[in-house]
């Protein structure tokens, strides 16, 4: 019986591809200890993402394969999630008690861009993250509604400054919604909401988060130039429909932050089929294979092809969006395989320093 050495146990694990990283674990960097006891042997991996729904079957598949090689009596694998700060953009600072911000956008609006984000907030806390979501959206500020959160609720203000975000099912939450009269429109020019973004975002009280979701107003405009100028941002998202018309807005999304240096983490495409609830036929209302083709475009990852779906809708409008409403469904699964994305991309093209937010674009 030969002995075990840490190369061996290295070559092991470069078998395995972790796939929200795309690559094996050593070639990733995740390796942090090997320690070799005669026949035993115990591995420490560290993942720069929030996976509590997935490191535990990740350990095991890795541990019984350490426990197959030639000379193992007994192997242990450990896997922890340390999320770092990353940010984009060098020369804004880092918003406090921020590890990352992730900007939801999209080039035009009624594509689920708000939808998308609601998912991905508590999707990433379903993760284990300490996650906030930030309603960007002055016009049409919707997730209140989505986060069940009752009308004419008002934030506490701290220190005569800051807002204390609302919480709603393990999410910290904040929106000019809860600052305004719901039936009163915001009827302001582009420098005023401008402002009043920069302020709800500095002048919020976060606590401690991971990630920051971001729900960005629709188009690429004066609002969302300013944002991704001044608000330090790790990584943006995003959120189309296979339409030619969502897809021609949104690689002007896509352009737009390429222009400002802040990376596109992926695409994600909403309404891609409907199957019928009486039939189950299958069809592509609004085109096929959209979202696939801007993400090869751009050299970016498709995280996400969601379907046209009432569950969705409705579950979103009553307050509980499918992540936490059915979480064990396949749509909530989708989620949650682009909430491990989204976080290992940024991961992956942060650049380590303070905490800055992550981007999301969406067509919603």
């Amino acid at each position: 019986m030969s002995a075990v050495t840490r190369q061996a146990v290295e070559a092991t694990l470069r078998q395995f591809t972790d796939p929200n990283l795309n690559q094996d674990p050593v070639s990733a960097g995740c390796l942090r200890e090997v320690d070799i006891q005669g026949g035993k042997v115990a591995v420490r991996l560290e993942l720069g993402y929030a996976a509590g729904l997935f490191k535990s079957g990740w350990a095991q598949m890795l541990q019984m394969a350490l426990e197959a090689m030639d000379g193992v009596d007994s192997a242990k694998v450990v896997v922890e999630c340390v999320i770092e700060p990353h940010k984009a953009q060098a020369q804004v600072p880092a918003l406090a008690n921020v590890k990352n911000i992730i900007a939801v956008a999209s080039g035009k609006g009624g594509v689920g861009k708000s939808t998308t984000a609601a998912n991905l907030a508590l999707a990433l806390a379903r993760e284990g993250a300490r996650v906030g979501i930030l309603d960007a959206d002055i016009y049409g500020p919707s997730q209140g509604i989505m986060f069940g959160i009752a009308e004419g609720t008002r934030p506490k203000v701290r220190d005569e400054k800051f807002f204390v975000p609302l919480e709603a099912h393990g999410v910290q939450v904040m929106s000019m919604a809860f600052l305004t009269d719901e039936n009163t429109p915001v009827v302001w020019r582009g420098p005023m909401v401008s402002g009043a973004l920069l302020q709800l975002i500095t002048q919020t009280a976060w606590d401690n988060l991971d990630y920051l979701v971001v729900d960005m107003p629709p188009g690429t405009g004066d609002i969302q130039l300013t944002l991704a100028q001044k608000v330090p941002v790790a990584g943006a998202v995003i959120v189309t429909t296979p339409q030619d018309l969502a897809l021609l807005d949104a690689r002007k999304g896509v352009e737009m932050f390429r222009k400002v240096n802040i990376p596109v983490l992926g695409v994600v495409e909403n309404m891609a089929v409907h199957i019928c609830s009486n039939c189950g036929h299958a069809e592509h209302l609004f085109g096929e294979g959209g979202g696939e083709k801007l993400a090869n475009q751009y050299g970016v990852d498709l995280l996400a092809s969601l379907p046209l779906s009432m569950a969705i809708r409705l579950q979103s409008d009553g307050g509980k969006p499918t992540t936490i409403a059915d979480p064990e469904s396949q749509i909530a699964m989708i989620y949650q395989e682009m909430a491990r994305s989204v976080g290992a991309r940024i991961a992956q093209s942060g650049l380590g320093a303070s905490a800055m937010p992550n981007i999301v674009i969406s067509d919603d």
